[in-house]
């Protein structure tokens, strides 16, 4: 089984068309179909299902496209590490983190990571913390600031705690009253402005409310971190966040939760796979900022490094 076999596979079966697949590959697509059929071969069944001019995968190609985007995703892997071996002037960095976070200090630990890196190539994927999860599992990220407790407690991840949040209420700021904390009962009487599946911030606003005793009222759901923001602006509800996120945000307010909600962000990588080089430059760099921020007292509110 070769690369260049799963390469063209995975070609084919994104795009669902030989022709296409040949011309995203720069192979003729005579040779793109022989690489295919041999290897079919080598695995004993059909791969492809090409009734009526329609390519679609069989139950044996279902199987392989994860593996084989998986393999394809360690090999790229592979070969920047090798490239990497001379001072780190070149490389990737392939990093997940949760919106508030890329609206918060992370951009600020980038910045650092890019003056002393500028040759390392930075890509950040924002999303909930799940999504993340299976993208680290896919081989589609080097790193991930993910939050904890992992659903399902994944044992296929290492995990290291760097960051505790605090959860508090946002509504508008002429209607958000002087109260100096509400309880998760109160929220009873309160639409939510509520975040799309995947989020942890919709899992632990659930888990709150349902443990308090009640299902809470949606006034909209399905929103990332910049719309549910808007929309709490906007007067639609309130929405349970993490203090960080208003700063910057004069028409919104904060109210903490009682009892007191936190939700703790840890750097993750994949267990069976060692970090690049350039990705274990990143998480230095990345706790020598946290080191210094808290030395000097500039984390944002609501923010306490794990020491």
């Amino acid at each position: 089984m070769q690369l260049q076999q799963l390469a063209s596979f995975v070609a084919v079966a994104e795009t669902r068309h030989f022709t296409q697949a040949a011309e995203r590959m720069r192979v003729a697509q005579p040779s793109l179909s022989k690489q295919i059929k041999a290897l079919e071969t080598e695995l004993g069944a059909p791969l492809f299902s090409r009734a009526r001019g329609n390519v679609t995968l069989t139950p044996a190609g279902e199987a392989l496209l994860p593996l084989a985007r998986r393999m394809l995703a360690d090999a790229e892997t592979a070969r920047r590490e090798v490239a990497e071996l001379a001072g780190l002037r070149r490389g990737r960095v392939r990093l997940g983190a949760t919106p508030s976070l890329c609206a918060g200090l992370l951009a600020d630990a980038l910045a650092r990571f890019h003056d002393d890196y500028p040759g390392v190539e930075l890509q950040v994927e924002e999303g909930g913390s799940r999504d993340l999860v299976r993208a680290l599992a896919r081989g589609q990220l080097d790193l991930a600031l993910i939050i904890l407790p992992l659903q399902g407690d994944d044992p296929a991840l290492v995990t290291e705690e760097i960051l505790r949040e605090t959860l508090v209420v946002a509504a508008p700021a002429h209607l958000a009253g002087r109260k100096p904390y509400l309880r998760i009962e109160e929220l009873r009487r309160r639409p939510l402005v509520m975040f799309r599946r995947g989020y942890d911030l919709r899992e632990a606003t659930l888990a709150a409310c349902r443990q308090a005793g009640f299902e809470p009222r949606f006034a909209v759901e399905g929103g990332e971190m910049d719309a549910v923001l808007r929309f709490v602006e906007a007067g639609l509800g309130v929405a349970v966040v993490p203090s960080m996120v208003l700063d910057g945000r004069p028409n919104l307010a904060g109210t903490p939760l009682l009892p007191g909600l936190t939700r703790t962000i840890a750097l993750a990588h994949r267990k069976d796979v060692e970090p690049t080089r350039a990705a274990q430059a990143f998480r230095a760099t990345l706790l020598s900022f946290l080191t210094e921020a808290t030395r000097e007292g500039s984390l944002p509110e609501g923010v306490e490094a794990v020491t």
